[in-house]
């Protein structure tokens, strides 16, 4: 089965989302996200995933007035929270499926 993932370059997210290309380059460089492919910024593209990390980056920044530290500090908690819940998911499908075989 082939996964197919959604592209934006930084030029489109920036204008989509009406920031600046050095805020998302600052959101980059804390490790918030990471682009798919392009050597430099101007050539960034970022899949939808990494797409919503960065503007919920930002959002944070801005409503809560926090430095960016902090920011990536949250956004490391909640990546962290998203991949246990999907993991804890995975293990109840199978523990239902175990159950179901006895």
């Amino acid at each position: 089965m082939t996964r197919s993932t959604l592209q934006i370059s930084i030029r489109e997210f920036c204008e989509c989302e009406g920031v600046s290309e050095g805020l998302v380059v600052t959101v980059v460089e804390h490790g918030i996200a990471r682009p798919l492919s392009g050597r430099e910024a101007p050539e960034w593209v970022f899949d939808t995933a990494s797409a919503g990390w960065i503007r919920k980056a930002i959002r944070l920044r801005q409503d809560l007035e926090v430095d960016w530290v902090a920011v990536a500090m949250v956004i490391d908690l909640l990546q962290q929270r998203e991949q246990l819940q999907l993991e804890n998911s995975r293990l109840r499908q199978r523990l239902r499926r175990f159950a179901m075989e006895e």
